[in-house]
């Protein structure tokens, strides 16, 4: 091969390297804009607080009671690997931090069978409330453009917005989160 071919091989495979990252970058761009978070609306905020929802065997939970305590409220779905690998973490979370205040929720997005037949074979200590498809919109109301599972949501002990997270929770969310108040 000449210098000339020589060059002109480098050259290509720079701009083939160019494109690809140029590529990777907007894939990565797409997918945190689709999958990112967005600003918590106050209103959708202050009307979730309104809301209560039922737990599996029936009794409701509002979440007004909550209020006044830090709360860590975590939607997920029996159908959605990443969720239920994750409710073992935020059920030692909340095991370790009930005694400082912490609240944790479980909002399934699921029907009722799938979360009672799953809690039957899994038990939480944290109550797990029903939202069905409307946990999506409710996810999607709090930042979670995506609507992803699971998402997690950290409210402080005036009710305000700490922290949120689309994807599994890692050990050094929760430790970072249960120094917050």
């Amino acid at each position: 091969m000449s210098e000339y071919e020589d060059m002109l091989t480098k050259r290509r495979n720079w701009l083939y390297g160019s494109i690809a990252s140029l590529a990777a970058l907007g894939g990565a761009g797409l997918a945190w804009w689709r999958l990112g978070l967005t600003d918590v609306d106050e209103a959708a905020l202050a009307a979730m607080w309104r809301l209560s929802l039922v737990q599996p065997d029936g009794t409701p939970l509002p979440l007004s009671g909550m209020r006044g305590r830090p709360l860590l409220l975590n939607f997920w779905a029996t159908w959605c690997p990443p969720c239920i690998e994750e409710l073992p973490l935020l059920n030692a979370f909340y095991q370790k931090n009930k005694a400082n205040g912490w609240q944790v929720v479980g909002v399934a997005v699921d029907r009722a069978a799938p979360v009672r037949d799953f809690l039957a074979r899994q038990a939480l200590e944290f109550p797990v409330v029903l939202a069905g498809m409307e946990g999506i919109a409710l996810s999607k109301s709090m930042g979670n453009t995506g609507g992803g599972l699971p998402f997690t949501l950290v409210l402080s002990t005036q009710g305000a917005v700490l922290d949120r997270k689309v994807g599994k929770v890692s050990p050094q969310d929760l430790l970072h989160w249960g120094g917050l108040k």
